[in-house]
């Protein structure tokens, strides 16, 4: 998806090391987290990203293991929720586990975030269109308790559930209970993108909203977090787009002075990793 990767890379599978660009990188294979020996490795954060490991006692057999700082790549049910250019400043030293959300909290949040502060959200729905992800499968089977999400993810459009909406709240506890949403799973490869429809308590003109959300994006707080397009883009343009969120000023409509739909692109892998 993201083209082939314009260095060097090599394996010592003897020593467990792997050489990227001459850096030599330890690896190892454990089933749980407190048998990989990170304090020898001299690791001092981990990113937790099995999508198993999401909760505070789970995530802390890393530190068993010599880690110092935890970050999970997912939400979390009781870890502290951090998203980059929304409340990232509020972090604390003393916090030992985090989770950095989700790849659509990241691009809703800060979107949220500047109409909320500009407008007010009285309460909105979000609908992300998200591309296909490893979890997917290929070919119908059996898929628990998600019946469709068991369907063939490249024939399908899969209508899902995400929890996106609702970890703004905890972000951004002016929200919370405000926002709600679901997915779409479409036959993709990467990109996915934002559909926030809310009311608002301040009238206004979608103009309006466009200069704002475009002087915000020129502003340090959200540099490299939030962009802003006027072109005529589709989800390919954005492959490898390493912000959060591009709020897409074309494609965004306006009902009534307090009613608007607004889009925002993001690719899901690189923008979150």
């Amino acid at each position: 998806t993201h083209g082939r990767f314009p260095g060097t890379v090599e394996c010592d599978e003897a020593n467990n090391i792997l050489i990227v660009n001459g850096k030599k990188i330890k690896f190892y294979a454990a089933k749980s987290p407190n048998e990989v020996p990170w304090g020898e490795a001299g690791a001092h954060i981990v990113c937790e990203s099995t999508g198993i490991f999401t909760v505070i006692d789970k995530a802390s057999a890393h530190l068993q293991g010599g880690a110092k700082k935890v970050i999970i790549s997912a939400p979390s049910a009781d870890a502290p929720m951090f998203v980059m250019g929304v409340n990232h400043t509020s972090y604390t030293k003393d916090v030992n586990i985090l989770s950095n959300a989700s790849c659509t909290t990241n691009c809703l949040a800060p979107l949220a975030k500047i109409i909320h502060e500009e407008f007010g959200i009285v309460e909105g729905l979000m609908t992300t269109v998200h591309a296909t992800t490893a979890t997917q499968k290929t070919v119908d089977g059996p898929s628990g308790k998600d019946w469709r999400g068991g369907r063939g993810a490249g024939q399908n459009i899969i209508p899902s559930s995400t929890g996106a909406a609702k970890a703004v709240g905890k972000v951004l506890p002016a929200l919370n209970g405000k926002l709600t949403g679901m997915a779409f799973r479409v036959p993709t490869p990467d990109v996915s993108v934002v559909d926030l429809t809310c009311r608002l308590s301040k009238q206004t003109t979608y103009d309006e909203i466009k200069k704002v959300i475009k002087a915000k994006c020129e502003t340090p707080e959200y540099k490299g977090i939030m962009g802003y397009t006027e072109d005529e883009v589709v989800s390919q343009d954005f492959v490898h787009d390493s912000r959060s969120s591009i709020f897409d000023a074309g494609a965004g409509i306006m009902l009534t002075g307090d009613f608007v739909k607004l889009v925002s692109w993001y690719d899901n892998e690189w923008g979150y990793s």
